[in-house]
């Protein structure tokens, strides 16, 4: 290898670039609005090893404030704040309610394992990954944290071409039991068919069982598969063009139908307890905004807001049907699907 080159670990993009988003919101100094995962950094690494062209990967290298100056990274870490903050609440519920296992599907650098030992001192845990990704997880546990807890079983399954239910009884899971999924940043990229099976096997567990998984609807899923980025603004296309690469081996496959995700749930067997939009106000109210009343990186995204504004009048009434009014369209269309939830819901 020559020294120019980076080793490359065969592992998904998203799961380091998302890791990269919860460790630099772990940064944030307000502990009422930071991202509380504290070994995503650990997890991940040596940036430069990890062979991702991305601001949210690079901003590891910067001081927390520098970082936080690009709108990029500051929608990414939101994001991600107000999921993984979600999650963390709905695991801590489920164990007071008496589950007794958990299973993370797709878990990538997830840390509740190591990050929650106490609470689940007395629960068995599965971590579900493609063998390669979990390869790599499995070396950094043991690098950065010296080995896994003992209630701890990787369970290296390709659950959209293996059958999981299978899988999971290889390794002792055991359905009769109080069971907490959580499926974060999985649902888009599996097929419509794979996550029907997913959420109709977490339903076939014990009554009590729950699930907590990130969805978009089924119109921004068709909306990203349809993307060029000659009809995104200039000041949108770099970002839009890094997002496409990122996910070109990894496309959006499914979406929830829009106002429909609790029948469509119901129909699987599951009972939804909350939707909560990312990015909406109860989801700012309650993870995003800090003791002084302000919110996390909101300087920065006005200003990114006011560029944009400022673009769409520059582009004049003669372009009203150009690029810019296109892509104007298509952040209206977003909004009114609501973009991006977390759902929580429980086998009745």
């Amino acid at each position: 290898m020559q020294a120019t080159e980076r080793p490359t670990p065969k592992i998904s993009k998203t799961a380091i670039w998302v890791a990269a988003a919860r460790a630099v919101g772990a940064r944030e100094p307000d502990p009422s609005a930071r991202n509380p995962d504290h070994l995503a950094e650990l997890l991940l690494g040596d940036p430069a090893a990890l062979s991702l062209e991305h601001p949210t990967v690079q901003a590891l290298t910067q001081s927390y404030d520098e970082a936080m100056k690009n709108a990029e990274v500051v929608g990414n870490v939101r994001f991600m704040t107000v999921r993984t903050r979600f999650i963390d609440a709905a695991l801590e519920r489920a164990i007071a309610d008496g589950a007794t296992q958990v299973v993370i599907l797709g878990a990538g650098f997830d840390s509740h394992a190591y990050r929650f030992q106490e609470l689940l001192a007395d629960v068995r845990v599965f971590e579900v990954d493609r063998p390669a990704t979990q390869a790599f997880k499995r070396q950094r546990v043991d690098e950065a944290l010296g080995g896994p807890p003992a209630n701890l079983t990787y369970a290296a399954i390709d659950f959209e071409r293996e059958d999981l239910p299978g899988g999971l009884a290889r390794y002792g899971h055991d359905p009769s039991r109080r069971t907490f999924f959580i499926m974060e940043g999985l649902v888009m990229y599996l097929p419509e068919a794979a996550v029907r099976a997913t959420l109709a096997f977490v339903a076939s567990h014990a009554p009590g069982s729950s699930v907590v998984f990130d969805f978009f609807y089924t119109p921004m899923v068709e909306m990203i598969a349809r993307l060029q980025t000659l009809d995104v603004p200039a000041a949108a296309k770099t970002s839009a063009n890094r997002f496409l690469s990122m996910i070109q081996g990894e496309p959006w496959l499914s979406g929830l139908p829009v106002g429909g995700e609790r029948e469509h749930l119901r129909e699987l067997g599951l009972t939804l307890r909350e939707v909560l939009p990312v990015g909406g106000a109860e989801s700012v109210k309650r993870y995003l905004t800090k003791a002084d009343g302000t919110q996390v990186g909101a300087q920065t995204l006005a200003g990114a807001m006011a560029r944009m504004a400022d673009y769409f009048k520059s582009a004049g009434p003669g372009e009203s049907t150009g690029p810019a009014q296109a892509f104007a369209e298509r952040m209206r269309e977003q909004q009114r699907t609501m973009v991006y939830q977390l759902a929580d819901a429980v086998v009745p």
